[in-house]
């Protein structure tokens, strides 16, 4: 008998295909004769400390699964045929980079789309291949007001100069046990959830406020789902979606008027507090409470319970960024944590920058400029897509707008689109809303490429090429998730895949030589980490690297507008052009948009449409990202679709009763653009006048050719959901969890073959 070969354990970082996350876990890969044996959390880690969710650990399913694209694959057939034929990488590159010169040559470079997916490295390498092709547009293709943490990023980052999170003691190396430490008395627990958070979800994880309880800290949850958290909460709110922006207000009236605000902080560090003042005396408590359908004196509650809190903190998620004017609603939270002086302290809310400034994946246009240079970036923005008619586009992040994307793609106008590229999008499965409207213009595209670890319905309809990828354990790559300096490195190898990174470097070496004047990505990721003082090679061999409290950038956490540190004048203040905290942007009013916070309605609602809201009287809450399910991946891995095997939508027991629908029948969502089949589960956490319904289904198991493809088209709810919503600013505003719907039995036929099936007849 042989002996068990000796297993080797390789550290690495999550933020890529696999889990499919946002935060950076720190991972113990198992490798066994070159083979991914299993999966651990990094005890190690600075910030994450060895938790991971059941995603990571179900990695060693999702890289070998049956299947995993492994090669490159050429179109044959129509598309959306299914025809494919194997090729090497030599031509798929080659075929790559002779359609996409020829675009470029008969149309220009802007006439291709770079659209990022759920590959959170992704963003990285996309820019660096978008703009050596000399395309502006990079975008995350089929989100309508790229409703995924921009919106906040814009607001904080014209508010108060820089992001802003919950101090949960990230930055500190001895955590809790740091003497500077202070936990929060009150959370302010808004749109999150706590176990759909395992993960750290952008650098705050769930399993860090169930420790910040453990100290003592209460809970204020706002969720109109009767969440975990809601059921451990000291007042729990039960907020109408897309009514955000109006309680935030309303908190901030009864702050300002009952005097419950830290005056000498708003007297040295904002600007425009008595504007401020006026304007939120349009949200009375009595107002709000109509609007949100809250009771007035729990606002009330909240407000004070927050106000009085010394430290306080808030902490909020992805329903805020699609709200109908997502930068208003976020502005207004920044003035929550600014007026009570519950910023850059501990406990409160702390500012939040890339660990020694290094960052791959630029979040604002001045980290674009640092890149790649003012002249370059202004020169690009003349043809970025939304640019004239968005300033936020145009100011704060360089993405192409992805609903004028999309017209565009209709229209020709101004130019026309020509290509697609995609990392790891499954539009047609995942976050896009109105699918069938995306598939029809892509369709008409000339060239599209698709870059995935599976061929999901998207590649197999659209593509004319796909090039297989990589999960994190396959990969070179750097990452800072804003606490963390972490790397990805190559540590088995499966099939003939290729990195996000590998791809774009080669072809940006074949389209533009003179935007690689590295001789491999190992130089250009230590060129990127001279910040840091290390090589890649170095930090492959880390746990991940914190900015140390001593250094230049200023590492230590607290009162760092106090000491200088966040200014490049080196004066006491914050990154804006007051250098106060600017409760009255006077960036916003630069770029005509309001200057102040406010309420707006979502595109339908009981008051914005009345007429729609009684024909259809429940309102669509949709998403609901899961510890095992990631928007639409991870459908095919056992460990995790075992726990939500088919599409199902949630109702309260006593509105299913109301509609003569039963438990587990199968139901009719349906909206004014149509509808979708779901199992009906029913639950008393959600609201009788809501409904439940996740995102991001379809059947791997099935046929994946077209029209089927993969019976997409039977259950994706994003169909009831329109593109086009967003605001003014541009960002923010898809309507995923306000759209207004109704609910009905399928029909007997249905039910009685249900029965049979599940009688084994």
């Amino acid at each position: 008998m042989s002996r068990l070969k000796e297993v080797k354990i390789v550290k690495t970082g999550a933020w890529s295909g696999g889990p499919g996350c946002h935060g950076g876990c720190g991972i113990d890969l198992h490798i066994r004769d070159g083979k991914l044996v299993k999966v651990e959390g990094d005890e190690d880690h600075p910030f994450h400390q060895g938790r991971l969710c059941p995603r990571a650990l179900a990695l060693t399913q999702y890289a070998y699964h049956e299947d995993r694209l492994q090669t490159p694959l050429k179109r044959v057939g129509e598309r959306g045929s299914g025809e494919w034929a194997p090729i090497s990488w030599d031509e798929a590159l080659d075929e790559c980079e002779h359609e996409l010169r020829k675009i470029r040559d008969d149309y220009g470079a802007e006439s291709v789309v770079f659209g990022q997916g759920t590959w959170r490295d992704a963003g990285g390498p996309l820019i660096f291949m978008a703009y050596a092709y000399g395309s502006p547009n990079w975008t995350l293709f089929g989100l309508s007001g790229i409703s995924c943490f921009t919106p906040r990023l814009a607001a904080m980052h014209t508010v108060a100069g820089d992001i802003t999170f919950p101090d949960a003691a990230q930055f500190s190396p001895e955590r809790y046990d740091d003497p500077e430490y202070t936990p929060p008395e009150v959370l302010l627990h808004w749109a999150r959830g706590i176990r759909g958070s395992q993960c750290t979800d952008h650098y705050f994880s769930g399993h860090y406020v169930v420790d910040m309880m453990k100290l003592g800290t209460k809970l204020i949850v706002i969720d109109p789902r009767f969440s975990w958290a809601a059921s451990r909460a000291e007042l729990w709110l039960q907020i109408r979606p897309g009514t955000d922006g109006a309680l935030a207000l309303g908190l901030l009236n009864v702050i300002i008027n009952e005097k419950l605000y830290d005056t000498e902080f708003v007297e040295k560090w904002t600007h425009g507090f008595d504007e401020l003042k006026k304007r939120v005396q349009d949200y009375p408590p009595a107002k709000v409470a109509e609007i949100t359908w809250l009771p007035v004196d729990k606002i009330v509650k909240a407000a004070r319970m927050y106000a009085g809190a010394s430290p306080g903190a808030i902490r909020f998620g992805q329903p805020i960024d699609s709200n109908a004017e997502a930068v208003a609603t976020t502005h207004a939270l920044n003035c929550l944590w600014a007026i009570t002086g519950n910023i850059d302290i501990p406990g409160g809310n702390i500012i939040c920058r890339p660990p020694f400034g290094v960052s791959l994946y630029p979040y604002s246009t001045a980290e674009v400029i640092q890149l790649y240079g003012e002249e370059f970036i202004a020169n690009l923005n003349k043809k970025r897509i939304g640019a004239d008619k968005y300033p936020l586009v145009k100011n704060f992040r360089a993405w192409a707008l992805s609903d004028s994307v999309l017209e565009q793609m209709e229209s020709g106008d101004p130019y026309p689109i020509k290509g697609l590229w995609l990392y790891t999008n499954n539009f047609i499965a995942g976050t896009a809303q109105d699918p069938k409207r995306h598939y029809e213009a892509v369709k008409k595209l000339d060239f599209n490429v698709v870059v995935d670890n599976f061929m999901t319905p998207t590649a197999s309809a659209i593509a004319d090429i796909v090039l297989p990828g990589q999960t994190l354990a396959e990969k070179d790559s750097v990452f800072s998730t804003g606490v963390v300096l972490n790397a990805m490195h190559r540590s088995v190898k499966i099939g003939d895949t290729k990195s996000g990174w590998d791809i774009a470097f080669e072809m940006a070496r074949r389209l533009n030589p003179q935007s690689v004047p590295w001789r491999t990505l190992d130089e250009l990721f230590t060129e990127r980490l001279r910040p840091a003082g290390v090589t890649f090679e170095e930090l492959s061999q880390k746990s991940g690297m914190q900015t140390p409290k001593d250094h230049p950038s200023g590492g230590a956490p607290y009162h760092r507008h106090e000491k200088g540190q966040l200014r490049a004048d080196g004066e006491p203040g914050f990154r804006t052009p007051t250098g106060k905290i600017e409760l009255y942007s006077t960036l916003f009013e630069e770029y005509g948009l309001d200057p102040l916070p406010f309420h707006q309605e979502p595109v339908e609602s009981p008051i914005s449409t009345p007429d729609i809201f009684a024909e259809y009287p429940l309102i669509l809450i949709t998403g609901r990202r899961k510890p095992t399910l990631f928007h639409s991946e991870h459908r095919q891995i056992p460990w995790l679709r075992q726990f939500e095997n088919e599409p199902y939508v949630e109702l309260h027991p006593d509105t299913a009763s109301g509609l003569g629908v039963e438990d587990g029948e199968w139901v009719w969502i349906e909206g004014v653009r149509g509808k979708v089949k779901r199992k009906l589960k029913t639950t008393p956490v959600v609201h009788r006048q809501m409904a439940m319904a996740p995102h991001g289904w379809w059947y791997p198991e099935k046929e994946n050719k077209a029209p089927f493809l993969n019976g997409i088209w039977e259950v994706n709810v994003n169909q009831l959901i329109p593109m086009g919503a967003q605001g003014k600013s541009g960002f923010g505003g898809a309507p995923l969890k306000t759209m207004l719907c109704k609910i009905y039995p399928m029909g007997m036929d249905h039910r009685a073959k249900d029965d049979a099936a599940a009688d084994g007849g």
